[in-house]
Protein backbone atom coordinates (compact mmCIF):
# COMPACT_ATOMS: atom_id res chain seq x y z
CA UNK A 1 0.00 0.00 0.00
CA UNK A 2 2.22 2.73 -1.26
CA UNK A 3 1.32 6.42 -0.45
CA UNK A 4 1.33 8.49 -3.21
CA UNK A 5 2.27 12.35 -3.58
CA UNK A 6 2.19 14.35 -7.15
CA UNK A 7 3.16 17.71 -7.37
CA UNK A 8 2.93 19.73 -10.34
CA UNK A 9 2.69 22.74 -12.58
CA UNK A 10 -0.76 23.39 -13.83
CA UNK A 11 -4.14 22.69 -12.40
CA UNK A 12 -5.86 20.96 -14.90
CA UNK A 13 -7.94 18.07 -13.39
CA UNK A 14 -7.45 15.89 -16.56
CA UNK A 15 -3.85 15.60 -16.44
CA UNK A 16 -3.80 15.41 -12.60
CA UNK A 17 -5.89 12.10 -12.92
CA UNK A 18 -3.83 11.00 -15.66
CA UNK A 19 -0.62 11.32 -13.82
CA UNK A 20 -2.39 9.49 -10.69
CA UNK A 21 -3.36 6.80 -13.04
CA UNK A 22 -0.03 5.96 -14.68
CA UNK A 23 1.67 6.53 -10.76
CA UNK A 24 -0.53 3.61 -9.61
CA UNK A 25 -0.80 1.70 -13.26
CA UNK A 26 2.90 1.55 -12.79
CA UNK A 27 3.22 0.26 -9.12
CA UNK A 28 0.54 -2.66 -10.03
CA UNK A 29 2.44 -3.68 -12.69
CA UNK A 30 6.26 -3.66 -11.47
CA UNK A 31 5.64 -4.28 -7.79
CA UNK A 32 2.31 -5.86 -7.59
CA UNK A 33 0.53 -3.40 -5.61
CA UNK A 34 -3.24 -4.41 -5.76
CA UNK A 35 -4.98 -2.43 -7.62
CA UNK A 36 -7.61 -0.99 -4.97
CA UNK A 37 -4.52 0.09 -3.07
CA UNK A 38 -4.86 3.63 -4.26
CA UNK A 39 -3.62 6.23 -1.75
CA UNK A 40 -2.69 9.43 -3.73
CA UNK A 41 -2.10 13.29 -3.30
CA UNK A 42 -2.64 15.24 -6.51
CA UNK A 43 -1.45 18.65 -6.63
CA UNK A 44 -1.75 21.32 -9.18
CA UNK A 45 0.09 24.54 -8.32
CA UNK A 46 -0.19 27.37 -10.39
CA UNK A 47 2.33 29.23 -10.47
CA UNK A 48 1.40 32.27 -8.32
CA UNK A 49 -0.04 31.07 -5.26
CA UNK A 50 2.20 27.84 -5.20
CA UNK A 51 5.02 26.63 -7.50
CA UNK A 52 7.76 24.43 -7.83
CA UNK A 53 11.31 25.37 -8.45
CA UNK A 54 13.59 22.61 -10.04
CA UNK A 55 17.28 22.67 -11.92
CA UNK A 56 18.77 20.71 -14.29
CA UNK A 57 21.02 18.38 -11.77
CA UNK A 58 22.75 15.60 -13.55
CA UNK A 59 22.33 17.42 -16.79
CA UNK A 60 18.43 16.33 -17.03
CA UNK A 61 17.36 19.65 -18.24
CA UNK A 62 13.84 20.27 -16.81
CA UNK A 63 10.70 22.85 -17.44
CA UNK A 64 7.11 23.87 -16.60
CA UNK A 65 5.83 20.31 -17.10
CA UNK A 66 7.79 18.89 -14.75
CA UNK A 67 5.99 16.51 -12.60
CA UNK A 68 7.51 15.25 -9.03
CA UNK A 69 6.53 11.62 -7.26
CA UNK A 70 7.05 10.80 -3.66
CA UNK A 71 6.25 7.72 -3.07
CA UNK A 72 6.11 6.23 0.98
CA UNK A 73 6.01 2.38 0.73
CA UNK A 74 7.40 -0.65 3.38
CA UNK A 75 10.75 -1.52 2.66
CA UNK A 76 11.51 -4.56 0.83
CA UNK A 77 11.99 -4.36 -2.90
CA UNK A 78 14.58 -5.06 -4.91
CA UNK A 79 16.81 -2.58 -6.88
CA UNK A 80 15.79 -4.23 -10.13
CA UNK A 81 12.32 -3.90 -9.46
CA UNK A 82 12.56 -0.06 -8.27
CA UNK A 83 14.11 0.78 -11.32
CA UNK A 84 11.63 -1.14 -13.30
CA UNK A 85 9.13 0.87 -11.60
CA UNK A 86 11.24 4.54 -12.38
CA UNK A 87 10.94 3.26 -16.37
CA UNK A 88 7.63 2.34 -15.98
CA UNK A 89 6.60 5.73 -14.31
CA UNK A 90 8.29 7.91 -16.71
CA UNK A 91 6.55 5.61 -19.98
CA UNK A 92 3.08 5.88 -18.70
CA UNK A 93 3.08 9.52 -17.58
CA UNK A 94 4.99 10.42 -21.16
CA UNK A 95 2.15 8.29 -22.95
CA UNK A 96 -0.73 9.78 -20.71
CA UNK A 97 0.38 13.34 -20.84
CA UNK A 98 2.75 14.22 -23.45
CA UNK A 99 5.27 14.62 -20.49
CA UNK A 100 9.23 14.21 -21.24
CA UNK A 101 10.32 11.75 -19.44
CA UNK A 102 13.60 14.06 -18.38
CA UNK A 103 11.02 15.68 -16.71
CA UNK A 104 10.04 13.24 -13.81
CA UNK A 105 11.41 12.85 -10.82
CA UNK A 106 10.35 9.83 -8.54
CA UNK A 107 11.66 9.36 -4.88
CA UNK A 108 10.87 6.26 -3.04
CA UNK A 109 10.80 6.40 1.07
CA UNK A 110 10.98 3.23 2.50
CA UNK A 111 9.46 2.39 5.84
CA UNK A 112 8.41 -0.23 7.85
CA UNK A 113 4.89 -2.42 9.05
CA UNK A 114 4.86 -0.05 12.49
CA UNK A 115 5.36 2.83 10.47
CA UNK A 116 1.48 2.47 8.87
CA UNK A 117 -1.84 3.17 10.45
CA UNK A 118 -4.92 3.03 7.89
CA UNK A 119 -7.42 3.87 11.12
CA UNK A 120 -9.31 3.27 13.65
CA UNK A 121 -5.44 4.44 15.55
CA UNK A 122 -4.56 1.13 14.52
CA UNK A 123 -1.19 -0.49 13.13
CA UNK A 124 -2.76 -2.98 10.96
CA UNK A 125 0.56 -4.16 9.71
CA UNK A 126 1.96 -4.82 12.87
CA UNK A 127 -0.08 -7.08 14.50
CA UNK A 128 0.37 -7.59 18.28
CA UNK A 129 3.57 -10.34 19.40
CA UNK A 130 2.61 -13.84 18.11
CA UNK A 131 0.20 -12.39 14.92
CA UNK A 132 2.10 -12.50 11.29
CA UNK A 133 2.39 -9.24 9.38
CA UNK A 134 0.91 -8.46 6.43
CA UNK A 135 3.01 -9.69 3.62
CA UNK A 136 4.15 -7.37 0.65
CA UNK A 137 2.34 -7.83 -2.47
Amino acid sequence: MPFVRIDTLGTDPARLDALGRAVQDALVETLGVPPDDRFQVLTGHDGATSTLRHGDHLGLCKDDSVVFVAITMRSGRSPERKRALYRRIAELVHERTGTAPRNVLVSVTENTCIDWSFGDGEAQYAPADGEPAGALP
